[in-house]
């Protein structure tokens, strides 16, 4: 028998802070929700380039701050598992500078979830200081800041 999920994917805010339910897969839902975001990322890509992506990851980032605060206001836990908007928000801001190729993707998806794990400061210092649905959503953006400017440094070396 399964566990019952903790949150309704009939509420707008449960079903967008799990992006459609990937961060109910089971083990590493933050992967998960990395993972969900690389089809999403492609198709914006293809169809209005960075600058696309760019507007996406900023509407995504403001509707899942509102939709992570609700979730933890709801669950009464910061920053539960489920909740992988905000992998979506940084998975896709470290997907900007890259050309749709399959191993650039795979590489940002690497580099990502390198820094979400690792949680180089800030990252970490936001992680443990700013609370809420803005919490929850910055240190992915600042992991995603990471792996944007590792990318950058290597594309400098790539054609050196």
């Amino acid at each position: 028998m399964s566990t019952p999920s903790p949150v309704s994917l009939k509420d707008p805010a449960a079903l967008l802070a799990t992006w459609f339910g990937a961060g109910l897969l089971p083990k590493a839902p933050g992967t998960w929700g990395s993972l969900a975001a690389l089809p999403f990322a492609w198709v914006i890509m293809a169809i209005g380039g960075w600058q696309a992506l760019s507007a996406a990851a900023i509407v995504v980032f403001l509707v899942g701050w509102w939709a992570a605060d609700r979730v933890v206001t709801d669950m009464g836990v910061e920053d539960p598992g489920l909740i992988v908007i905000d992998e979506v928000v940084g998975q896709w801001l470290v997907l900007l500078p890259v050309p749709l190729e399959p191993w650039h993707y795979l590489l940002g998806f690497v580099l990502f979830r390198l820094f979400d794990i690792a949680k180089p400061w800030p990252v970490s210092w936001a992680d443990r200081q700013i609370k809420g649905g803005l919490g929850v959503m910055l240190d992915d953006v600042l992991a995603g800041i990471y792996g944007i400017v590792v990318l950058l440094a290597l594309s400098l070396v790539w054609r050196a």
